[in-house]
């Protein structure tokens, strides 16, 4: 099928991603959101975002006034979805929020159309199984920064059809990004790998066993990782971590998944990451310069 209209719900960092690399490549696309300042931060991020690229001479001034030109914004979901071809859901990582809004989805959007989720672990069968096209469900879990990160992982439901899926792929390729396949078993790959590192490293802080910028420092320079597992889940939300961690640990049953006491305590008390300016480092200057947290510092 050929694909024009894209409709993303959600305005957030992920939604705003998605956005701005569909309608880069010329996709019409409408972004909804209930709150209309988060569409109006939304835009105000596409548009900063294409100024670092216009400067960094990867796109010119016609390829940004084109790509602003191709987005439209929309506060209600039923008459944001009611062209789409697409609609890829971008809301937080809840898993009865997002039920919710497959139901609405499922119910606005035309009978062709693909509804594929940005989920990061939620089963994809779960999701298809409240709407009347399950077949036409798929996991399409971009990664943050979006217009940077070149992955799209794909996740295939019980009852996603091929012909979906070879689409959902063709479309990654199309947006410039590299799809990899998986099955739907909680946190797919990305996240069972990646979320357990995470955990491990905040249990190792919690047990003294080493610092911060040491723990970041051995697996920047030990491991070749270009972020060190704390600075990293600062950066995705120690909020969402602790979610992702909760989904493994319920779906897989094996308590090597069950979130660090420090994690849930650090996300109750508010302490966040960079979004709310403090996590396992401090960004109340600014994220450039890398300040151990006052409650870290050793």
């Amino acid at each position: 099928m050929t694909m024009r209209n894209v409709s993303v719900i959600g305005g957030g960092t992920m939604g705003n991603g998605i956005a701005h690399v569909f309608a880069q490549k010329g996709y019409q696309v409408t972004l909804i959101d209930i709150r209309q300042e988060a569409l109006d931060k939304a835009l105000a991020t596409i548009t900063k975002n294409l100024d670092r690229l216009l400067a960094k001479e990867r796109i010119d001034e016609a390829t940004k006034t084109a790509t602003l030109a191709n987005i439209t914004t929309n506060t209600d979901l039923k008459e944001g979805v009611s062209n789409a071809d697409l609609v890829v859901e971008a809301a937080t990582e809840n898993t009865d929020l997002k039920l919710k809004i497959f139901k609405d989805i499922d119910a606005a959007a035309p009978a062709n159309c693909i509804l594929a989720s940005n989920t990061s672990s939620i089963s994809i069968t779960k999701i298809a199984a409240v709407t009347s096209r399950p077949e036409k469900v798929i996991g399409m879990h971009f990664m943050n920064p979006v217009p940077i990160m070149k992955l799209v992982e794909v996740i295939t439901g019980f009852k996603t059809d091929q012909a979906v899926t070879e689409t959902i792929i063709s479309l990654s390729k199309d947006l410039g990004k590299v799809p990899a396949l998986t099955a739907d078993y909680p946190g797919f790959i990305a996240n069972r790998i990646l979320m357990p590192m995470i955990n491990e490293a905040i249990i190792s802080l919690h047990e003294g066993v080493a610092g911060v910028e040491e723990i970041d420092t051995i697996m920047k320079l030990g491991m070749a990782h270009p972020m060190g597992p704390l600075q990293l889940a600062d950066f995705i939300g120690l909020d969402v971590c602790k979610a992702i961690l909760e989904v493994l640990h319920e779906g897989l049953g094996n308590p090597k998944y069950a979130p660090c006491p420090l994690l849930v305590n650090m996300v109750t008390s508010g302490d966040l990451g960079a979004k709310s300016g403090r996590g396992f480092y401090d960004y109340s200057h600014g994220a450039k310069e890398l300040i151990v947290a006052p409650s870290f510092k050793q």
